[in-house]
């Protein structure tokens, strides 16, 4: 794996982290403010965010899966022949 592909593996893996903590940190203050808010919560804009944190996991799922395509194809493999084997 070159150095390229390596720090767009490092970087893919930082985004991903930082969408978790984002879903963790909103789902934090949803619980605080719709406990204080009561009626008043805006529900419908904190789904709208998590399904937006949601799609951006996607993305970034997605990109680590054509990256790994990339990295595999350069090295003669062919993605869909790959087998994974299993420890112990």
């Amino acid at each position: 794996m070159t150095t390229v592909e390596s720090e767009a593996r490092r970087a893919l893996n930082r985004l991903n982290r930082a969408l978790e903590k984002s879903r963790r940190e909103l789902d934090a203050v949803r619980g605080a403010l719709e406990r204080a808010e009561g009626q008043d919560f805006p529900l419908e804009a904190y789904q709208e965010a998590e399904e937006g944190i949601a799609r951006l996991q996607a993305f970034v799922a997605e990109e680590g899966r054509r990256l790994q395509e990339k990295i595999l194809h350069a090295g003669g493999l062919e993605p869909g022949r790959i087998r994974r084997s299993s420890a112990g």
